[in-house]
């Protein structure tokens, strides 16, 4: 007899229980129902590419994160991100794509990080993206907070906050306090702000050159708070003293305009001057999306604008903007603080339970059923009654379908309702009704319920 492995996952790669894959799927189709409603195009991109490809602008803890490996002569790297394949692909096609192309994508990627509770080497990322031909317009940018407003509010998550930020503006801001030559260094490490705090952030910063109590100023200024409408103000006063910072206000004001015009409520959008993003490939616009009631969960939706990301594989200027949501890890959130409803996790909508050896009634009404648009299985392991009910209990399915030699002989089937547990002797058509109307009392729900 051969040797018994024991089963187990590797440490950050999440696999889950039917039920939790269930709502997993549920939430997933939200986020794909609500890209298509925007005109976005389906794309796939590999797993696996040529390093090269998808390392020709990484660097720093990029580099270090990612999985490489070599098979044959070939050096092969696992994506680690959406967004530098899509302009990998944007930049072969350029030719035979319609612009601005909008795609969206919901796949894995993978990085070798520290695994911890929330935070997984291989997770889904839902991402959307719209790609120009030469120039891509502000309201592009202005268009995306709208969609994010209307996912959450899909999901049923009411209070939350869209921070917003302009690459543009942040290199404006270091070059009045004397620091736009090491502007990347300094946008990465302001970017930790949120997760090492003040006195880290200082510390680094003077690690970098920066004097210690001009760093505090700094950080001091960018962690004004004056709504935004006295936050442009406040920007305004630097006017002329940097052309950079000129354009990333203007770039701003535009982008808040715009968006009220998409339908997103001022409260949902605020000016964080904090907010850099950790990525080099960003170039103006960024975003990060908070839950009001939750900030400790961290940005759960973030992304913005990059022009330059398809430099490396083409000449053509292929601008973009775009956003992202950590799909795993926001799943692993809401399910670990149980704020997912989950009357969404059954399989199916009804089970039919055969209480005779002869199932062929049972077949010919799961055929019907489904042509009704329900979802059904049929049990078709002979068990008592009793265990049967508790597989439609641990299903969860919201209806059974009884079907026992009275209900044969009638042409009807017992129907119950699993959650009123109230039954009633029916016929196909009936049954069907009652279910339809359930489930369209269900689907009004929202999956999620967060105070």
């Amino acid at each position: 007899m051969a040797d018994i492995v024991a089963p187990r996952t590797l440490p950050g790669f999440m696999e889950l229980m039917p039920r939790e894959q269930q709502l997993f799927d549920r939430i997933k189709g939200i986020l794909e129902e609500t890209y298509r409603s925007y005109g976005f195009y389906s794309l796939d991109t590999p797993v696996l590419e040529h390093s090269d490809i998808l390392l020709a602008k990484a660097g720093g803890e990029t580099e270090k994160q990612i999985y490489r490996f070599s098979k044959g002569d070939t050096d092969l790297t696992m994506r680690f991100d959406l967004t530098v394949p899509l302009a990998k692909y944007v930049a072969m096609h350029q030719n035979e794509l319609a612009f601005p192309f909008r795609r969206y994508q919901i796949g894995k990627v993978y990085r070798g990080e520290r695994a911890q509770k929330g935070r997984y080497r291989e997770f889904y990322q839902a991402d959307i993206d719209v790609i120009g031909d030469g120039k891509l317009g502000i309201i592009n940018d202005a268009e995306i907070p709208s969609i994010i407003c209307d996912i959450f509010g899909k999901l049923g998550i009411e209070g939350f906050t869209i921070r917003i930020n302009n690459r543009k503006v942040l290199g404006g801001i270091f070059e009045v306090y004397g620091v736009r030559d090491r502007a990347t260094d300094v946008m990465r490490i302001i970017d930790k702000l949120d997760k090492i705090g003040r006195d880290s952030v200082i510390e680094e910063l003077s690690g970098i050159g920066m004097d210690a109590s001009m760093a505090g100023e700094l950080l001091d200024f960018l962690g004004l708070r004056l709504g935004n409408d006295g936050m442009l103000a406040k920007l305004g006063e630097l006017t002329g003293r940097s052309a950079i910072l000129d354009e990333g206000v203007g770039e701003l004001a535009t982008l808040l305009r715009y968006a009220k015009l998409f339908g997103v409520e001022e409260n949902h959008m605020r000016i964080d001057l904090t907010i850099a993003r950790g990525l080099d490939y960003y170039t103006g616009t960024v975003y990060e999306t908070i839950i009001d009631s939750h900030p400790e969960i961290g940005s759960v939706c973030s992304g913005g604008r990059y022009d330059n990301l398809a430099e490396y594989y083409t000449t053509r200027k292929l601008p973009g903007v775009g956003m992202s949501i950590g799909l795993t890890r926001l799943f692993y959130v809401l399910d670990a603080n149980d704020f997912i409803d989950r009357s969404f996790c059954s399989p199916a909508d009804l089970l039919i339970i055969p209480m005779t050896d002869d199932v062929e009634g049972a077949a010919e009404l799961s055929v019907y059923f489904r042509s009704r648009g329900i979802r059904t299985q049929v049990y078709l392991e002979e068990r008592k009654f009793k265990q049967k009910m508790t597989y439609a209990d641990r299903l969860g399915v919201p209806f059974a379908a009884i079907l026992g030699e009275d209900e044969i002989r009638q042409g009807k089937l017992s129907l119950k309702d699993m959650e009123s547990g109230e039954q009633v002797l029916t016929d196909a058509e009936d049954a069907a009704g009652r279910i339809l109307a359930k489930m369209g009392e269900l689907s009004g729900r929202k999956i999620l319920h967060i105070d």
